[in-house]
């Protein structure tokens, strides 16, 4: 069990998650700034891409890569720079860190050695768009991209068929037209919409069927970075056979995912979060303490 006070003294020695403008420089915030300005280093999934932001208002900070592929050996260094008092800013490529990036590792790798994890709220593709869709905010299951294999998209999809929740998915504009396509195979003609290049010149929503958004693919130019979302399902496509884990602890429910599908215990995790209708952190917790 661990208690943050996160303000209770001067803020040294944290792993700070800060949010950056994901098209539109003026979304970035004054604290965000100020965090970026008074911290030790800067870790960045793409140095290029934060060092003009940096120029754009004159940080001075230093950058160091944190990335998909750097991440094993930086995150032992970072927190180690953390507990002898450094204050590390942690950036994605746009948006808010550890959202369908390597920020995970490093707020998980924090909390286990007990140091301060502060989380500065800002800019984020999913949720801008899933206001500005049109459809249920009540309710949304955020999956990230998909796998690239059509076989494992189907299987993902599968699993979220079921769930009434609106689902959010990120795609590039180079696979966007055949992931709707496997939605469609897969979900159905539900509602959906698309959202592309937030927050810069060229926004732009397309509401609408799914029949209908993907006849407006076919004559439309598809460029810049794009989030979908997607009706949840109805109440004839929810499941009603029953909770089939209904008899099963968390531990034993995650296990089942990862021994008789062969799911990661990362993805056993968050599948199993779904089915219960929690949040996936507190499955985590559960299944780390049994085990």
């Amino acid at each position: 069990m661990m208690i943050q006070k996160s303000f209770a003294n001067e803020i040294e020695g944290a792993i700070i998650l800060v949010p950056t403008p994901i098209g539109n420089l003026e979304d970035i915030t004054y604290r965000a700034l100020n965090t970026l300005k008074t911290a030790t280093v800067i870790a960045a999934e793409d140095t290029r891409n934060t060092r003009k932001l940096l120029n754009y208002f004159e940080i001075t900070t230093p950058l160091t890569s944190y990335h998909e592929y750097t991440k094993k050996e930086k995150v032992e260094k970072l927190i180690n720079e953390a507990e002898r008092g450094a204050k590390i800013a942690v950036v994605s490529d746009a948006g808010m860190p550890a959202i369908s990036d390597p920020g995970t590792d490093i707020v998980e790798a924090a909390l286990e050695r007990n140091i301060k994890v502060i989380v500065l709220p800002g800019a984020n593709a999913a949720l801008s768009a899933l206001v500005g869709s049109g459809l249920s905010t009540e309710e949304f299951y955020f999956y990230g991209f998909l796998p690239r294999k059509k076989k494992e998209m189907v299987e993902v999809l599968e699993r979220l068929r079921s769930i009434p929740a609106t689902l959010l998915f990120y795609e590039s504009p180079f696979r966007v037209k055949q992931t709707l396509n496997v939605l469609h195979e897969t979900l159905g003609n539900r509602e959906i919409a698309l959202a592309r290049e937030l927050t810069k010149r060229f926004e732009e929503y397309i509401r609408g069927t799914m029949e209908e958004v993907l006849t407006w693919t076919e004559t439309n130019e598809l460029k810049g970075e794009f989030v979908i979302v997607v009706e949840g399902a109805s109440e004839d496509e929810t499941d009603t056979e029953g909770d089939w884990w209904a008899g099963l602890d968390m531990k034993e429910h995650v296990e089942h995912y990862m021994d008789k599908e062969g799911l990661s215990s990362k993805e056993a995790i968050k599948q199993t979060a779904v089915d219960r209708g929690i949040p996936k952190r507190e499955v985590y917790q559960n299944y780390h303490i049994q085990n």
